[in-house]
């Protein structure tokens, strides 16, 4: 009886985690659908994106809510620069080089970050307040912010993807670059505005997880392995698809609690990259 009283908090704690992870999830799916690689880099911007908030929010005393323009811009700049120096060179030589190219170029960022701002957990300047409680289930307002940030940055890229020229173009260059080429659209400027707006997504999901858990250098890399199983579980390259994958990927690690102890939390995302590849090798929402 006292587990099934823990199953709905820990399904709400699930959808609230999901959500977060959705963020950097889309990132990861929205530059593969575009360049057709896997970019793991996404976990050090993750952290450059938390970073970023926290010396907009800290050091300059800007509001939240502008530290994640911040981290937004300050992650999707730099994603757009190291992806030219050391990735697009080789995205002639297949999309493995560039995948494991893409965890170097992640260390190399991460241990720029160490250096800069050493090992020391952060955080940011916010209110707390009490939690919300609804029956048996307690919610903390931030809890609730972050999932509606989340939700916000979702749906205004869904909103660019659908209704937006730019959208529209980033949909042709996935579907075919060659023909996106020639029907006037240019390929490498879609490509990089796809690495913006990613590495940018990735930075804002550095944001919420940092508010959840502080910040530190390997904040990214906690939440890579989560990241990437909900992506694959959602099929690599289809947003929508990213988005229930890190829901069901939330809730799932949430549940597992009470089962096993929280340090085999990052099982749940094993799991999910085996389950997907045997039985849903699209995607759950991916076509036939």
């Amino acid at each position: 009886m006292e587990i099934l009283t823990q199953i709905p908090q820990l399904v709400v704690n699930g959808l609230m985690s999901g959500a977060i992870l959705a963020v950097p999830a889309i990132a990861f799916s929205l530059i593969f659908a575009v360049l057709q690689i896997s970019n793991f880099s996404v976990a050090s911007h993750v952290a450059i994106g938390a970073y970023a908030a926290f010396v907009a929010n800290t050091v300059f005393g800007l509001p939240a809510a502008v530290a994640v323009i911040a981290a937004f811009a300050v992650s999707g700049a730099i994603g757009v620069v190291s992806d030219h120096i050391a990735l697009r060179p080789l995205r002639g030589q297949g999309p493995l080089t560039v995948a494991i190219t893409s965890l170097a170029l992640n260390m190399v960022l991460e241990n720029i970050v160490r250096f800069s701002f050493g090992n020391d957990v952060r955080g940011l300047d916010i209110p707390i307040y009490r939690d919300w409680i609804f029956g048996t289930v307690h919610i903390a307002p931030q809890q609730f912010f972050n999932f509606l940030i989340a939700a916000v940055v979702t749906a205004a890229l869904f909103c660019l993807l659908a209704f937006t020229s730019i959208g529209r173009a980033m949909r042709a260059v996935a579907d075919n670059p060659k023909l996106a080429d020639i029907k006037g659209i240019n390929p490498e400027q879609i490509a990089r505005l796809a690495i913006f707006i990613g590495m940018g997504l990735a930075g804002v999901g550095g944001v919420l997880v940092a508010l959840q858990s502080g910040i530190e250098p390997t904040i990214g890399f906690r939440v890579i392995l989560s990241v990437f199983a909900a992506a694959v579980l959602g099929g690599l390259g289809n947003i929508p698809g990213a988005v229930a994958g890190a829901l069901v990927i939330g809730v799932a690690e949430e549940l597992s609690l009470l089962a096993l102890p929280d340090a085999y939390r990052s099982a749940v995302g094993f799991v999910a990259i085996i389950v997907a590849l045997l039985f849903f090798p699209r995607g759950i929402l991916g076509k036939r």
